[in-house]
C-alpha cells in the first residue's frame, strides 16, 4: 500500500504504529472540481492523496490565488482550522478524480492516546510542513520568475500536463502571460 510506505518514509514509525494509524483512515473519493473543503467552514479532516491532484486556493478582492497544488503522496488539510478549530482560510478542490485516505479529527485525537510518542511524530510532521513553507518563501525572495518556474517544473513535471497553467502561474506568483513567456523562451 502506497499510503503505508509513505507514512514509514515520512515518519519514524514501527509497522505496528503505521498499521494503527492507517486503521483510522477511511477511503474517500472526489470527482474532478469537487471541493474537499470550502473557505470559512470548519476543517475536521486530514487526508492523504493516494491518486489525483488537489489545489489549495482562496479568493481575494480582485482575484483567485492558488497557494499550493499537490498530488500523490501529499497530505491535504487546512492546518489552522484542523488544529485550532478556526474557520478554514483556504478552499481545497480536486483538479482530477482523486482517491484519498481520510482521518477525521476525533480519530486523530484518539491516535494521540494510542501511540505514546505521538507528540514527537506530530511535531516532525508539522516541522516538515513549515520547512516546505520556508523553502517557498526563500524561492520568492531569492529567485527570479524564470528560476522559480524552472525549479517548480523540475520538481513537478507531471502537473504541467494535468493542471491549468493559470493555477501553476498563481502558485509561482506570476501572471499566466509571464508563465507563457517564460515557457516559450525556455522551449526555443
Amino acid at each position: 500500500m502506497k499510503f503505508k510506505q509513505q507514512l514509514l518514509q515520512m515518519f519514524e514509525l514501527s509497522d505496528e504504529q503505521a498499521d494503527l494509524i492507517i486503521s483510522r483512515f477511511v477511503p474517500e473519493e472526489l470527482s474532478k472540481n469537487e471541493l474537499f473543503l470550502e473557505a470559512g467552514k470548519a476543517c475536521k479532516k486530514l487526508s492523504f492523496i493516494e491518486e489525483g491532484i488537489c489545489r489549495v486556493f482562496k479568493w481575494t478582492d480582485s482575484k483567485e490565488v492558488t497557494q499550493w497544488i499537490g498530488g500523490e503522496g501529499y497530505f491535504i488539510t487546512d492546518l489552522a482550522s484542523f488544529f485550532f478549530d478556526n474557520p478554514a482560510n483556504w478552499s481545497i478542490e480536486a483538479l482530477t478524480p482523486t482517491k484519498l485516505w481520510t482521518l477525521n479529527k476525533s480519530d486523530y485525537l484518539d491516535i494521540q492516546q494510542s501511540i505514546p510518542n505521538w507528540n514527537v511524530i506530530e511535531k516532525r510532521f508539522i516541522a516538515k510542513c513549515f520547512m516546505q513553507i520556508e523553502h517557498r518563501v526563500f524561492d520568492f525572495i531569492a529567485l527570479s520568475a524564470e528560476e522559480r518556474y524552472q525549479k517548480y517544473f523540475e520538481q513537478n513535471k507531471q502537473l504541467f500536463n494535468q493542471v491549468p497553467l493559470q493555477y501553476i502561474a498563481s502558485v509561482l506568483g506570476m501572471s499566466p502571460e509571464t508563465l507563457s513567456r517564460i515557457r516559450n523562451k525556455l522551449s526555443s
